[in-house]
């Protein structure tokens, strides 16, 4: 399980000015999401997203406080990992995942790790450097994409998902032009420690920013993104729309 992240602007800034005071809190969710972090960035109109990552927890490390400091751009994610038990603590195995101009993070778990393998396309499944079902989860979703564009595959995909085991299948998908949050999981299926919510999606819009994340730390004002939807942003306009998924 773990903690999710991420903004797009209309101009180049840090996660400090999307977040804002409340941070630090975000920060202080690695103190149990410990498994690793992970900061993708990518510019409006580049294909070729920027990815620093590494299996330490994020409060503790000085490589990610000068990463994070140093992210100041118009599109980014950022992932606190808290691994699933059974697969490996590694670089490979920490998010984001990069491909073909997306950049993508996941929360949740998808049981067995495998489950989608064999619905991935070959030269897709080549792709995948580490155990994950994330990362499996990534590519099966880019096999969907280019089958039927961006918001038919995600359909297609979590279509596919409800037939297989998971607890949830939450995600933020990155592109040049669009920026996606995917909510879908089973409030039943939270770990034992976890307050109610803990698998909620919220964001919020002002005229120059829109920024989305977990719960689990003070977002006062900020919208819920309803279960079994997506929230839809346009980067060149930061037009949202929430769509059934």
């Amino acid at each position: 399980m773990c903690r999710l992240m991420g903004y797009v602007s209309s101009q180049p800034e840090t996660f400090a000015d999307a977040a804002g005071k409340n941070l630090p809190e975000f920060i202080e969710l690695s103190s149990v999401h410990c498994d690793g972090w992970g900061i993708s960035t990518l510019e409006s109109g580049s294909d070729t997203p920027e990815l620093s990552r590494a299996p330490e927890t994020a409060r503790d490390s000085k490589t990610f406080l000068t990463a994070l400091s140093n992210t100041n751009t118009d599109g980014a994610l950022l992932h606190l990992r808290w691994a699933t038990s059974g697969i490996p603590v590694g670089e490979n195995n920490t998010h984001p995942f990069v491909h073909d101009g997306y950049t993508f993070i996941h929360n949740g778990a998808i049981y067995p790790k495998n489950a989608l393998d064999e619905f991935i396309d070959q030269d897709m499944k080549s792709n995948i450097q580490g155990d994950t079902d994330s990362e499996r989860y990534f590519y099966y979703l880019l096999t969907e994409i280019r089958k039927h564009g961006v918001i038919e595959g995600i359909r297609a995909t979590v279509s596919k998902l409800r037939e297989l085991d998971f607890s949830s299948v939450n995600a933020m998908l990155l592109s040049e032009d669009q920026f996606i949050t995917i909510s879908e999981h089973d409030p039943k299926r939270k770990p034992d420690w976890a307050v109610e919510g803990y698998y909620d999606l919220f964001y919020k819009k002002s005229a120059s920013d829109v920024v989305v994340a977990s719960s689990g730390w003070d977002q006062d004002g900020w919208i819920e993104i309803p279960n079994h939807h997506l929230l839809l942003v346009d980067r060149a306009t930061l037009d949202t729309s929430v769509l059934t998924l």
